[in-house]
């Protein structure tokens, strides 16, 4: 288990680790669910949008600004940001941001990319352990 932990980490895990990962794969995936219900039957959509160009444009921005999160992470709070404006704008042109799903995984991942910090330490894993309760001495006033 020791020799685990002294291991490098791969090429892909070196790289996931310089950028905010996460966040541009849920955003990614977030535009991608959002254009994948425009594709539903009408029975099964509650409706077009109201510019049926819009209703494909928003969400295939957003996957562009997903993957640019990824593979330019230098301008990522750029990207969050309009990334989660394209995801809000979903609400209203692509069957509710595709059924609240992809409208609530681009918000999630362009929030969480918005928080990265980059050259931050990798968190430790912290045990935190019971500590014993203090016994507490009655001290008595002397006048």
């Amino acid at each position: 288990m020791a020799a685990d932990r002294d291991r490098e980490p791969s090429r892909f895990a070196a790289w996931r680790g310089r950028r905010p990962f996460w966040g541009g794969v849920l955003a990614t995936l977030g535009g991608g669910e959002i254009l994948l219900t425009q594709h539903m039957p009408m029975s099964i959509a509650l409706h077009i949008g109201m510019l049926g160009l819009a209703g494909f444009l928003l969400p295939a921005l957003l996957i562009v600004c997903g993957l640019l999160i990824l593979f330019n992470p230098a301008q990522r709070l750029f990207y969050s940001i309009v990334g989660c404006l394209l995801a809000l704008g979903t609400w209203i042109t692509s069957n509710l941001g595709g059924f609240v799903i992809g409208l609530l995984l681009g918000i999630v991942g362009c929030c969480m990319t918005f928080g990265w910090l980059p050259d931050q330490e990798p968190r430790r894993r912290r045990i935190f352990r019971r500590r014993r309760p203090r016994t507490r001495t009655r001290t008595t006033a002397v006048s």
